[in-house]
């Protein structure tokens, strides 16, 4: 890096990589970990929980997760759905337009179609909209890889605002995942018992009695 990117700012080296890292994290999702001190070598890993980066496998194209988040972050704070206005109004002002070649990220109709193939989003017409609209939610993958706290917290690192400055949704998010969690593990609690029940009649309360 020293001699091929920095080359005559070798002094500033520390403060560049250092401002380097934290754009990889806040932009792509990226943490860059040092792999060995001794030769100051590093590795990509991935910082979020989702794994449509891997997933894809084009080395070819720039990493997406960190985006993929922040639109599932614009869904929440919307109520959990957004329409298909405000994600291209969002993707506008980052310079992305439909069937447009975008210089970091590529064409945005194409990845956003990715992402709902792939259930990370949820593409559906809003109810009773007539002439039809249409509107994102998160799609069942998007559920299973994270959670509204963690999409959140990735939103106040980008802004470079403490987290408490979205208490409100955070409270909401708590909420939501914890009940989301409880409706996944409501059913399996209910399977084992009954699992029990019939396979260990020894372990049921009805066989203390008498």
């Amino acid at each position: 890096m020293l001699e091929v990117v920095i080359k005559t700012y070798n002094n500033h080296f520390p403060v560049i990589f250092t401002r380097a890292c934290r754009c990889l994290d806040v932009i792509f999702g990226i943490d860059v970990n040092e792999m060995d001190p001794t030769t100051h070598s590093y590795v990509l890993v991935n910082s979020l929980d989702v794994t449509y980066d891997d997933m894809v496998g084009d080395y070819q194209s720039m990493p997406k997760n960190g985006l993929l988040v922040m639109i599932l972050g614009l869904i929440f704070i919307e109520g959990n759905h957004a329409s298909e206005e405000d994600i291209w109004g969002f993707l506008n002002m980052m310079g992305m337009y439909p069937g447009r070649e975008h210089y970091i990220y590529g064409d945005p109709s194409e990845f956003t179609r990715d992402w709902v193939q792939e259930n990370y989003l949820e593409y559906r017409q809003m109810p009773n909209s007539d002439p039809p609209r249409y509107e994102f939610l998160w799609g069942p993958r998007a559920y299973a890889e994270t959670s509204k706290v963690n999409v959140l917290k990735y939103m106040a690192k980008v802004k470079g605002d403490d987290f408490i400055l979205f208490s409100g949704w955070y409270e909401q998010a708590l909420r939501d995942d914890e009940k989301r969690a409880q409706s996944k593990i409501g059913p399996m609690v209910n399977t084992a018992a009954q699992y029990i029940a019939q396979h260990c009649p020894e372990a049921s309360p009805d066989s203390n009695e008498g």
